[in-house]
C-alpha cells in the first residue's frame, strides 16, 4: 500500500471498531439481527487483521485465504450474497499478497504494507513500491464497482432511517432498537469503505 503506515492503522481501527460493535449487537440486539450482526462482526475483525501494517508471516496469507474462502462458501450456502462476495473478495486479496502479478519485480502493494510500517519506524525512506496492480485487474475492477455501488446505496439508506427515527415516536425501548439498527447499517458502510481501500491497495 502506498503512503505512510498510519493509513493502515486507520483502516485497522475502522474495521476493529465496526467489528466490535457488530459483535456487541449480536449479543444485545433483536434476535432477527443477531446472526447477521455476528457475521458482519467477524468479517470486520478479519479485515482488521488482514490490514495490520506489520510484515506478515509467510503462512498468514494462506490462512486468510482458507478462512475467508470457507466463510464465502458458507455464506453462499445460506444465500447471503453480499457476505459471500465480501468474504471471497478478502480471499482473493489474500492470494494477491503471495501471487500478486505475473509481471517481474512486482511484489504487491498489500504485501508491502508491513515493510512500509517498519521503514517508518526506522526513519528510512526505502525504495518506492511498484505501481503495477496486483491480482487480476478485471476482477479487481469489478469488485471496486460492486463495493462502490454498495457503499453509495447503503449510505443513501441511512438518511431516511435517521429521519424516521427522529420523526416517529417509538414505544419504550423502540428508539434504542431503531438507533442501534442505524449504527449497524453505518458499520456496514464503514466496512464497505474499508474494502474499497484494501482493493485500491492491491
Amino acid at each position: 500500500m502506498h503512503g505512510p503506515a498510519w493509513v493502515g492503522w486507520l483502516l485497522v481501527l475502522l474495521c476493529a471498531a465496526a467489528g466490535a460493535y457488530c459483535l456487541w449487537r449480536a449479543h444485545t440486539g433483536p434476535a432477527v439481527q443477531r446472526g447477521e450482526a455476528r457475521g458482519e462482526g467477524l468479517m470486520a475483525l478479519g479485515m482488521a487483521a488482514m490490514a495490520w501494517p506489520v510484515a506478515p508471516s509467510s503462512w498468514s496469507p494462506w490462512l486468510f485465504t482458507a478462512v475467508f474462502g470457507a466463510a464465502g462458501l458458507w455464506a453462499l450456502a445460506r444465500r447471503h450474497v453480499h457476505h459471500a462476495v465480501g468474504a471471497l473478495a478478502m480471499a482473493y486479496m489474500a492470494l494477491a499478497m503471495v501471487i500478486p502479478s505475473q509481471q517481474p519485480g512486482h511484489t504487491g502493494q498489500m504485501s508491502q504494507l508491513g515493510h512500509l510500517g517498519r521503514m517508518d519506524q526506522a526513519g528510512g525512506a526505502g525504495p518506492m513500491a511498484h505501481t503495477v496492480p496486483g491480482g487480476v485487474p478485471l476482477l479487481t475492477g469489478l469488485l471496486l464497482v460492486y463495493f462502490t455501488g454498495y457503499v453509495l446505496a447503503a449510505g443513501v439508506r441511512l438518511v431516511p432511517a435517521a429521519a424516521g427515527a427522529g420523526a416517529v415516536e417509538a414505544p419504550a425501548g423502540g428508539q434504542a432498537a431503531v438507533a442501534g439498527a442505524g449504527v449497524l447499517r453505518a458499520c456496514r458502510v464503514a466496512m464497505g469503505i474499508g474494502m474499497l481501500a484494501m482493493l485500491l491497495a492491491l
